[in-house]
């Protein structure tokens, strides 16, 4: 369910955030948008994620939908909330992305991604999809450095908290010899060896 939640969560913001600036602004404009920092360059990217491998529109659709399908299938066996975050951001944003390939111009599964964020000191484009998906790479690697598992659980190593003694080292005060002897000793300091006792039928 929490997978769910945020997968809707990025896509419903990433496709908004599209919408907003196909409607708002023409390709290639330029507007300030946290000063000099941030700024919105609307562009359209035939790559993947950051306008890598332009011209591979059609694999990268391919891609994405085999991504989807086995983050949907997988889904059943994750019982952690760091995990499940991971993979909503990751379905999330590869969805967001896979919609534009699918649907946007020039053609079916080779439409253009829309990408409109512009770091000042990053010179790749991008847009929240893309930032999704990064964010999901940087807690996996947070996940993974804590020994946390798909279940929740973490991977400790596991060491002896106690030595088992032997119920004999445990109730005898006295040392014992292999011949079955037990020394003692007497009133006047001198040591007395007496024998083992030994049952004897009557």
């Amino acid at each position: 369910m929490l997978l769910a939640i945020v997968a809707s969560g990025v896509y419903v913001l990433d496709q908004i955030t599209k919408y907003v600036i196909v409607s708002t602004m023409s390709e290639g404009d330029t507007v300030p948008f946290v000063g000099e920092l941030l700024q919105l360059h609307y562009v359209k990217n035939s790559g993947a994620a950051f306008s890598l491998g332009e011209g591979m529109t059609w694999i990268f659709s391919i891609v994405a939908t085999a991504v989807a399908v086995f983050i949907v299938v997988f889904a059943r066996r994750i019982r952690s909330v760091g995990w499940a975050i991971l993979f909503g951001l990751l379905l999330g944003g590869n969805l967001g992305n896979l919609t534009d390939r699918l649907f946007r111009e020039p053609s079916f599964a080779q439409g253009h991604v829309i990408d409109f964020l512009q770091l000042q000191a990053f010179p790749a484009i991008f847009n929240i999809a893309d930032v999704s998906i990064v964010s999901s790479m940087g807690l996996f690697i947070i996940l993974t450095l804590r020994g946390v598992g798909l279940d929740g659980t973490r991977a400790s190593a596991t060491f002896p908290t106690a030595v088992e003694s032997t119920p004999a080292a445990v109730s005898s005060t006295e040392p014992t010899d292999p011949a079955g002897v037990y020394p003692r000793t007497t009133e006047d300091g001198t040591t007395q060896v007496d024998a083992a006792p030994t049952d004897t039928p009557k």
